[in-house]
């Protein structure tokens, strides 16, 4: 009798576990199936990033490969979503030239950008002395004497979308600023001098969005 009742617990506790787990999986399914209807109604939409302006303090290539810049960038950014706040974070500005970065870091204090909010950063993207290919140095140094160079002015971080009271995980954020810069206060070139050897260009190019 003994032996017959142990048998008929482990039975019913199977049964009772079976159940929890299919009760689990129904749970989970739900919840997945809610979020994703939710999302697709809300349509989150791409933050949007415009460079607005530079302004150069300094650029100059002293030798055949080593470049010092200082240029003063205004990004806007804004959230194009009604129902969609977004959080960033772990953002970091730098320019590039033909693919090399050509300063260091910057980094952009955290922000929660609110329903249609919009930002306006203007960070220094600087770099003193920094070694760059031996290719770039004579493509930098003739751009200078032409009065203008493209560059790339990159933002990487990192997103958390917000709908009502739920907030996801972090999602990667990449944002590329391409522009042609002039260099010098030259005339035609749209360059407002702001200080000694400073020179403010107005250039409102849409930046490329990656999320």
């Amino acid at each position: 009798m003994s032996e017959k009742k142990c048998s008929h617990h482990k039975s019913k506790k199977k049964k009772v576990i079976r159940r929890c787990c299919a009760g689990l999986m129904i749970f989970l399914f739900l919840a997945l199936l809610t979020i994703l209807i939710v999302w697709a109604v809300l349509q989150p939409k791409k933050p949007r990033f415009i460079l607005q302006d530079t302004t150069i303090f300094t650029f100059n290539v002293s030798a055949p490969n080593i470049f010092s810049t200082s240029i003063q960038a205004t990004i806007y950014a804004r959230n194009p979503n009604s129902n969609i706040g977004i959080y960033y974070d772990n953002m970091d500005i730098y320019a590039t030239y033909h693919n090399q970065q050509i300063t260091y870091y910057t980094q952009i204090p955290p922000v929660y950008q609110g329903h249609k909010d919009v930002n306006i950063w203007s960070p220094f993207v600087y770099g003193n002395n920094v070694p760059i290919a031996p290719y770039n140095g004579p493509g930098l140094s003739e751009d200078q004497q032409n009065g203008g160079v493209w560059l790339d002015f990159k933002v990487d971080g990192r997103v958390k979308w917000k709908v009502g009271t739920v907030i996801t995980g972090h999602y990667n954020l990449h944002v590329t600023c391409s522009a042609y810069v002039p260099l010098g206060d030259r005339p035609g070139n749209g360059g407002i001098i702001v200080g000694n050897n400073a020179v403010k260009y107005q250039l409102s190019r849409s930046c490329d969005v990656s999320v």
